[in-house]
């Protein structure tokens, strides 16, 4: 048995060590808000936040984050920054088919949780692992400047 922190909440699986986080959380612990896109840490559907950082979930070993504090779409909305960021994805009306948010949702969440006031090139370089097949990168970066804007007053 593995013992991991997700979401602030201590959970065993009996999955195998070489088993990658993403299949853990969606097929052994039923938590589906993460995607499978590309399954090679490309494209940024799968993103998790790990002790804080954004972090591709389909080819991390389960047994890699066994000590670590894992936060995923399903709790990123219980803090400041992760609530205000879902609510600025919601005033900027960003999901088209949806498929990416999570993902784009994590990787924003931790770039504000790290940087109150990104700049375009900030932003660029936080969200540059996060494909959006719907194109929806205008609304992400006014969302993204709507919530560091909603903390810092």
């Amino acid at each position: 048995m593995i013992t991991l922190n997700i979401n602030g909440q201590t959970v065993q699986t009996d999955a195998e060590p070489d088993t990658p986080l993403l299949w853990v959380l969606r097929d052994h612990l039923d938590m589906t808000g993460s995607k499978f896109g590309c399954g090679k840490a490309l494209c940024g559907a799968c993103t998790v936040h790990i002790d804080g950082n954004a972090t591709r979930s389909c080819v991390l070993p389960v047994s890699a984050v066994a000590s670590s504090k894992i936060t995923t779409i399903e709790a990123v909305g219980t803090s400041k920054v992760g609530k205000a960021i879902q609510d600025a994805w919601i005033a900027e009306d960003v999901p088209q088919c949806g498929y990416c948010q999570s993902g784009q949702i994590m990787s924003a969440t931790a770039l504000l949780a790290t940087n109150s006031k990104p700049t375009d090139a900030d932003i660029d370089a936080a969200m540059a692992g996060n494909v959006c097949r719907c194109a929806t990168y205008v609304r992400i970066r006014a969302a993204i400047k709507r919530a560091a804007g909603s903390l810092t007053t």
